[in-house]
């Protein structure tokens, strides 16, 4: 394998994995817009991961499995909106219940499958399988590096590089972006003015809930649809999603890039041998360092994340001033 072959496979990958933190990152921006603090990332995506899974392989359909793993996600927001917003429990505990929560049903519905042999192979749905395909752009993708890396991807890298950028556009253009972000920043003035707090709350932490799910689906169909039954697909990943709302400065358009950073530590972790081998000078250096390292790096540069935050604000900061607070209409 030649230098630029290696690197060409080493930034496909890269984006490979950072796609479904780009879907678990957007759906947390627009849940905290709203001024709800969702600590359930990882549990929803689980959530959404093997039920989409499971329904796309039973009824061998992807556009099923995408629209089933946006439902079953939402409703999980819906239940983390119904004892945040209606009953106005504890965001931060709610979510962490969600996540205890989520996981323990994906591990519940796995090995209950597995354990009387029913668990759905990815390879026995062939319209599954074909929607996952990579697909070539035209033009694009024979151009040389930028090709291959960027432009033969399969259609959930590509569609969620569109939301992105379509639910910035929504957010900072749109008069009903403009309501939720006065939600987030003041619901008191928003709810004077006649918006509808309680409705807005709702529907976003719903919808950034389904868009969670999806990125768990692809975590899932990723690994083949693989039910290890020690694992979760998630792997963790909504915990990083949660720390990367904060590296983008809460704008789905930053979040890109900073999942794509997020990305390289997670890919490293699989390419450091090879990149060493190919590169002995520059980068022999890599394989000196013990693999739990960088299986544990994406952690810890979430963990740095977490704490330059706390101890740095400024006012250029995206994040809503009214975030995990909950709002009493009586008090206005």
């Amino acid at each position: 394998m030649s230098d630029l072959e290696l690197i060409t496979l080493f930034v496909f990958n890269i984006v490979v994995y950072s796609i479904p933190l780009l879907y678990g990152t957007c759906g947390e921006i627009i849940t905290e817009k709203s001024g709800s603090l969702n600590l359930g990332v990882e549990g929803t995506m689980a959530v959404g991961a093997i039920i989409g899974y499971i329904a796309g392989c039973r009824s061998n359909s992807f556009l099923v499995a995408i629209l089933v793993s946006f439902l079953a996600a939402s409703l999980v927001g819906a239940l983390f909106a119904f004892f945040t917003v209606t009953l106005q429990a504890n965001q931060n505990v709610t979510g962490l219940t969600i996540t205890t929560l989520g996981v323990a049903l994906y591990f519940f519905i796995g090995k209950g499958l597995s354990g009387m042999g029913k668990w759905p192979v990815l390879s026995s749905s062939d319209k599954m399988v074909k929607g996952f395909k990579n697909i070539e752009i035209p033009g694009l993708s024979s151009i040389k590096f930028v090709g291959k890396a960027f432009f033969t991807h399969n259609i959930l890298v590509y569609a969620g590089v569109v939301m992105a950028i379509v639910l910035w556009i929504y957010i900072e253009k749109t008069s009903m972006g403009l309501k939720l972000r006065a939600i987030g920043e003041n619901p008191a003035a928003a709810d004077s003015l006649g918006v509808n707090v309680n409705l807005y709350k709702y529907i976003h932490i719903m919808l950034g809930s389904g868009i969670m799910g999806i990125g768990g689906l692809y975590m899932g169909l990723n690994m083949s649809g693989s039910f290890e039954g020690s694992n979760c697909w998630i792997n963790g990943y909504g915990w990083i999603a949660i720390a990367l709302v904060i590296f983008a400065n809460w704008s789905t358009l930053r979040a890109i890039g900073g999942t794509f950073v997020f990305g390289f530590f997670n890919t490293l972790i699989y390419y450091n041998g090879p990149l060493a081998n190919q590169f002995p000078h520059a980068l022999g250096w890599l394989t000196k360092i013990p693999s739990q390292f960088y299986s544990a790096l994406p952690f810890i540069i979430t963990l740095i994340v977490l704490i330059l935050s706390s101890v740095r604000k400024n006012s250029s900061s995206g994040e809503p001033a009214a975030k995990g607070i909950n709002y009493y209409r009586e008090d206005r």
